[in-house]
């Protein structure tokens, strides 16, 4: 598998970073994990507009979400080559009525629809191309998911937003990449079941002995360098910051 870090900034944007995106491909294919603000012009770097395959939301939060919108528009009002057949989109449940909602004047109630091709995700084992993907509800005020996405006897663990959580260890066991939210700062901010700080992260990737952690979804005003130092201190396995435009190869 090969991932690629669409947009790792946490919250909104940065001047850096568009929010959470995450594009994983193999075989071909290609899977996007989430489209927040910024996420679609960013994506146009690595794809183009219509050579994305399936999309995961992992909530409906806007920073992981929004750029659907735009993507509606890019999908539904194509001029060259007509509208473009419906693509599968994964998403918690209501995931078409919140974008539906969100862009507030589609043609008509189903348009979203046409072109997206809206699958609810709960807890479970499923396919996606040639991915095997489970998903488990994660610690947020949301409907939420983390997931884990395996091809080739390698894993890929995407936490999605969260606070600690049980689930999250279990899908990021012996995974070969952990993609970790550090959204927080130990000792600044304590909110259970919201985000994680670098330590929090770091110890999450311990107990699941995943093999490689990679912290992501820090805010602007968050300094990543002291949740790096953080998840170092509780992690003994190799650990870095996400950056736009990075790559692994899995």
């Amino acid at each position: 598998m090969k991932l690629t870090v669409v947009g790792c900034s946490g919250s909104f944007p940065s001047a850096e970073s568009a929010c959470s995106s995450y594009l994983v491909e193999a075989d071909g294919f290609r899977l996007l994990l989430d489209m927040g603000n910024g996420a679609l012009g960013e994506l146009q770097r690595h794809c183009g507009l219509y050579d994305l395959d399936a999309i995961f939301l992992s909530h409906l939060h806007a920073d992981h979400c929004i750029d659907m919108l735009g993507y509606f528009v890019a999908r539904y009002y194509r001029y060259d080559g007509g509208r473009c057949a419906p693509i599968p989109v994964y998403g918690p449940e209501g995931t078409e009525h919140r974008l539906t909602t969100a862009y507030a004047d589609t043609p008509t109630a189903s348009s979203m629809s046409e072109v997206f091709d809206f699958h609810t995700v709960k807890p479970g084992t499923f396919e996606i191309g040639p991915f095997i993907v489970h998903t488990d509800l994660v610690a947020h005020p949301v409907e939420a998911y983390g997931i884990r996405v395996e091809h080739g006897g390698r894993a890929l663990t995407y936490s999605g937003d969260t606070g600690v959580s049980d689930a999250l260890d279990e899908l990021a066991r012996d995974a070969d990449l952990f993609l970790c939210e550090a959204a927080f700062t130990d000792g600044k901010e304590d909110i259970p079941d919201l985000h994680l700080n670098g330590r929090e992260a770091g110890e999450t990737a311990t107990r699941a002995r995943a093999r490689r952690l990679v912290l992501t979804h820090i805010p602007p005003w968050t300094d990543p360098q002291v949740n790096l130092a953080h998840a170092r201190a509780a992690y003994p396995g190799p650990v870095e910051v996400a950056a736009a435009g990075a790559t692994y190869e899995i």
